[in-house]
């Protein structure tokens, strides 16, 4: 929905006035500066008024429209768009004050464009957040003028609308090519198998120079009349635990995010290429209990899962309570898994 609001009186409206002015006291020194001064004025307020002609003369002169993301990511850049469509019929020259958020603590946000006439424009500008949570815009303010840019038109677009902020998912998708083990990733993504050296039998296979010799199954050897080994590979499907400090130490703050949005963001990017490696991968906080818990699971949406768990995870400003923490991970953990621990150290 859109309204439309009166004119405004523009600084070159106000610079000429002031001209004029000057002009006139000169005039009394130089009389015959009186009438060109005075046709000055009469000319002054005659193409304000054709200015008002011209900006009122189309009843939706301007239109504009705010993209946004469905959802910022915090510590990057995310890109925030805005198309506008010019239906006058000469150049016109616009100033836009979007109301962002008030997380962001901007006020002399403004973006001035010309528009050619009867055209169509996108211009784009970035914003950080340093925060996770909801971010509430306002109200979208173009201001039109034409080329004398004495008088201004004001056009309001009610494009309220709220973003949540989530912990950084774009660095999530830079990290992805660490699951990846192939040295060649840069030339061509391939995966290859790894040999691992754990006890997760794999295959029988003939014995090549290099191999293990503990490896040797000499039951297939005696079967072939070859020597044949046993090969082993990386145990998969193992449960990893992110586990997160979130006591009152971790709300210090560096390089614009607090020390508890770091410790999300590396949570997230090892749960990520745990899943990536074919393991479980959950998520819990701690300070003076264990909360948030997402239970180490190997499914399509464990990530949407653990992003939803740590959208909104705040500090208590509590003491972080270590002992409590190691009796409720032996309580609710009850199988063998890789727990990452996330803290500061005092």
């Amino acid at each position: 929905m859109k309204r439309i609001k009166p004119f405004y009186i523009q600084n070159r409206f106000f610079y000429a006035c002031v001209v004029i002015v000057i002009l006139f006291v000169v005039s009394f020194v130089f009389p015959r500066l009186f009438n060109i001064v005075r046709m000055l004025l009469v000319g002054l307020g005659v193409f304000a008024f054709i200015d008002v002609l011209i900006l009122f003369s189309a009843k939706k002169g301007i239109e504009a429209n705010r993209i946004l993301p469905e959802k910022f990511s915090n510590g990057d850049q995310n890109p925030i768009e805005i198309v506008l469509k010019n239906r006058y019929t000469i150049p016109v020259t616009i100033k836009i004050i979007d109301e962002i958020p008030e997380q962001f603590q901007v006020r002399d946000f403004k973006i001035n464009r010309k528009l050619k006439a009867s055209s169509n424009s996108k211009l784009q500008y970035e914003l950080r957040p340093t925060e996770r949570g909801e971010f509430h815009f306002g109200k979208l303010n173009v201001y039109v003028s034409t080329i004398f840019g004495l008088i201004a038109r004001r056009y309001i677009f009610d494009d309220k609308a709220m973003v949540p902020t989530y912990p950084s998912f774009i660095q999530l998708r830079k990290y992805n090519l660490l699951a990846i083990t192939n040295n060649l990733s840069h030339f061509g993504i391939k995966k290859v198998r790894k040999i691992g050296q754990t006890m997760e039998f794999e295959q029988i296979k003939e014995y090549v120079h290099g191999d293990d010799l503990r490896t040797v199954n000499w039951k297939a050897t005696a079967k072939k009349s070859q020597l044949m080994v046993n090969q082993f590979q990386d145990e998969k499907s193992q449960p990893i635990y992110s586990v997160i400090d979130k006591g009152r130490v971790m709300k210090m703050p560096f390089g614009g995010l607090t020390l508890l949005d770091y410790a999300i963001n590396a949570s997230l990017v090892i749960s990520n290429v745990a899943l990536k490696k074919h393991d479980k991968a959950g998520i819990f906080s701690f300070s003076k209990k264990v909360e948030n818990m997402v239970v180490a699971e190997r499914r399509t949406s464990q990530m949407n899962l653990i992003l939803e768990s740590l959208y909104n995870v705040k500090t208590d400003f509590y003491e972080s309570d270590f002992s409590r923490l190691y009796a409720d991970v032996k309580r609710r953990i009850t199988h063998r898994s890789l727990i990452l621990l996330g803290f500061k150290i005092t």
